[in-house]
């Protein structure tokens, strides 16, 4: 089946009950048990199961084309699980430009539970396979990168895994199923922030990790995701899945228009550089054209100037809302430096775009009246 028919159909029933098409929501707690004391329903509490988790978790799993989904509170719960899944001692490569909150787990959490972390420009595929040891475990990638949109081969960094027995894990949160198949290039484990695209409405908070095939790794994070608990709610679970339905023309429409927005920016002269892959100046475009089959809705441009400037362009803006997160139907700005903190290493004039689903005139109308002043 087609993507889009998968969206609408995976993990979803009619409810036997009333024959509802939409499926209800099973707030329960808990469930009653048989005479024999079996659990006939295949539920005994809901921190370990759930009908909408497992309609979730069927859904995305179906969407990527893996083994199995395990649902979770949100994506940095997520994230979290799978690097306590490793067992002490661990070494992981990850990506220098990454989601600020993948990046503080790996150095404030990770690293006191003695992990290994070997900071690395992932789109240099040449650079991850020198940093790969026989101690490597887990090989972590963000492409698109956040907030700087660098691309990385992960057909290539999957062959560097391999070699050592490593893990590698994607975050496809910015590219969906819809516009990249990890799988299909040699990824384990794909890692969602659910309240992004898949939500798609900006009103849950989600994550998710799914994976290609049954492993070890694989039944520590289903055991963590039970015993720790940090699961979605019943009625988020449902969200995540009404978002997915419309998810195919949602990001297809959003990576139209951010398109034509980036290629709008890069003539004008106030802005210093854009950063999309869909654009063919982009260093990463000749891979993002093998493995990414839509560019996507986010894009990030650099004001020409400082922090102030960058901050000034947000302020004027009218239609674009300026707001933390992504992939939503309304368009967002953000100046991503401030919300890193003194740390931070992205451009202080650097500004994030989420496009939404409004017309790409009237987004870029908005643009150029606050560039102008």
């Amino acid at each position: 089946m087609q993507i889009e028919t998968l969206a609408i159909h995976a993990g979803r029933t009619i409810d036997a009950a009333t024959g509802a098409v939409t499926p209800p929501i099973h707030m329960a707690t808990t469930f009653e048990r048989a005479a024999d004391g079996e659990f006939p329903h295949g539920y005994l509490y809901t921190r370990n199961a759930n009908p909408n988790r497992s309609m979730l978790e069927a859904c995305l799993s179906t969407l990527e084309g893996g083994h199995a989904a395990a649902a979770f509170a949100s994506g940095s719960a997520a994230s979290m699980t799978v690097l306590q899944a490793l067992e002490p001692g661990a070494h992981v490569i990850a990506p220098r430009d990454a989601y600020t909150g993948t990046t503080r787990l790996l150095r404030e959490v990770f690293a006191a539970w003695g992990g290994q972390v070997s900071w690395v420009d992932c789109s240099d595929g040449a650079a991850v396979a020198a940093a790969v040891t026989p101690q490597t475990r887990l090989i972590w990638l963000e492409t698109p990168s956040n907030p700087m949109l660098r691309i990385s081969d992960i057909a290539a960094i999957s062959a560097s895994a391999r070699s050592v027995g490593a893990q590698l894990v994607c975050d496809n949160t910015w590219a969906t199923p819809l516009g990249q198949r990890p799988f299909e290039l040699g990824a384990d484990l794909v890692v969602h922030s659910t309240t992004k695209y898949l939500g798609g409405h900006s009103d849950v908070l989600g994550g998710a990790v799914v994976a290609q095939a049954d492993s070890t790794l694989w039944q520590r994070i289903r055991q963590l995701q039970i015993m720790g608990g940090a699961v979605p709610s019943p009625f988020d679970c449902w969200l995540v899945l009404r978002g997915v339905q419309t998810l195919p023309y949602r990001v297809r429409a959003q990576s139209e228009h951010a398109l034509r927005i980036a290629t709008w920016l890069s003539a004008q002269p106030q802005i210093e550089r854009v950063h999309y892959p869909g654009l063919p100046g982009h260093p990463g475009h000749a891979v993002a054209a093998k493995q990414m089959r839509l560019w996507g809705g986010m894009l990030s441009i650099q004001v020409r100037g400082d922090a102030q400037a960058a901050l000034a362009v947000a302020a004027k803006v009218q239609l674009w809302t300026r707001a933390t997160s992504l992939g939503g139907p309304e368009s967002l700005i953000e100046h991503r430096a401030s919300i890193e903190g003194p740390e931070s290493a992205t451009p202080p004039n650097l500004l994030r775009l989420s496009v939404g689903l409004e017309h790409p005139d009237d987004l870029i109308a908005d643009l150029a009246q606050a560039l102008e002043q």
